[in-house]
């Protein structure tokens, strides 16, 4: 093991599926002279030539159906978005061919392509640079939606998704591309679907993904100074969940609550509170609990983005709530 960046992994991820396949490419805005906005694909260019890390012009849409073409006809594109945000200018690529090309071809067309890119608040970005659309894309039949935690989740991850044959969502925090973690110098994959629990515990399940997995692993620490021992999930991918991890770690707690970074309709903890209440309604003690956004956009002032967005402090009230110690 060795401890190294998130955007570290990310491109080593990328850079091994580049030697091992010569169909995989990198395109998107900036990803090559100037080594990704977040250096995500630094030195990539020198090592693969222009050929196969390609600047494209600000036209999200544009080399968003270049990528989808390709991965019809044979190669592996890794589409990059400078963020999810800007996505939606591309978003009929995605969902409507991108996801349904396999069923409106009868089989006769996979669309072996990877999305990926930022996603999420990352402070003073203002309304629309800091949305969450895990939840939207995860609502379209025909794509998988990854959401990594770690920097060893992020790597075996993407080197997965940049194997599918299928079309996958791969969302990162970047407030997390400098996080440092341990991943091993060998190679190594983790599937998509199968969640992680972080942190084993006995009188509630606390579930969470991507960058929000912070406060849920704060909050357990917090809880434990009283006593309070808080079993933390990982989902790592919202499309597919992995629900029987959830529900079998329900049924020793009898309690659940989740944080999500998302706008509170229809949102990826709705989906789970359903799935639990049907699943798994004879073990609950007491009402699922969930903490995400406030149902506004978000504002640029500081203090309001704090009071909007999930944190520790709402997570471990929701808990108490949950095991009646409010």
């Amino acid at each position: 093991m060795r401890e190294i960046q998130y955007r570290e992994a990310l491109r080593e991820a990328m850079s091994e599926e580049m030697r091992r396949d010569p169909s995989v490419f990198l395109m998107g805005e900036e990803v090559a002279e100037y080594n990704g906005a977040y250096k995500v694909s630094q030195g990539m260019l020198d090592e693969f030539g222009p050929e196969r890390v390609i600047d494209t012009p600000i036209a999200e849409l544009g080399f968003t159906g270049l990528g989808i073409g390709a991965a019809m006809n044979g190669l592996r594109p890794i589409v990059e978005f400078m963020t999810f945000n800007f996505s939606l200018v591309a978003i009929d690529q995605i969902i409507n061919s991108a996801a349904k090309m396999y069923s409106m071809s009868g089989g006769q067309y996979n669309v072996p392509i990877v999305f990926r890119g930022a996603t999420g608040n990352a402070g003073q970005l203002g309304a629309q640079h800091s949305q969450n659309f895990e939840n939207w894309y995860a609502n379209c039949p025909g794509l998988k939606v990854v959401v990594p935690f770690t920097p060893y989740d992020a790597k075996g991850l993407l080197k997965t998704a940049i194997r599918d044959n299928d079309p996958v969502i791969f969302m990162e925090s970047e407030l997390m591309y400098g996080d440092k973690g341990e991943v091993p110098q060998e190679e190594y994959l983790i599937p998509i679907g199968q969640a992680d629990v972080k942190r084993a515990g006995t009188d509630v399940t606390l579930v969470s993904f991507g960058k929000v997995m912070k406060i849920a692993l704060a909050a357990a620490a917090e809880l434990e100074k009283e006593g309070i021992s808080a079993e933390v999930i990982d989902l790592r991918s919202v499309r597919p969940i992995d629900y029987a991890t959830i529900v079998e770690s329900v049924k020793k707690t009898n309690r659940l609550v989740i944080v999500e970074e998302a706008w509170p309709l229809a949102s990826i903890s709705t989906e789970i509170t359903y799935h639990v209440q049907k699943h798994a309604f004879d073990y609950l003690d007491a009402p699922i609990q969930r903490i995400t956004n406030a149902d506004a956009p978000l504002p640029y002032a500081p203090t309001l983005i704090q009071a909007i967005l999930p944190n520790v402090e709402r997570t471990v009230k929701a808990i108490k709530q949950s095991l009646y110690r409010d």
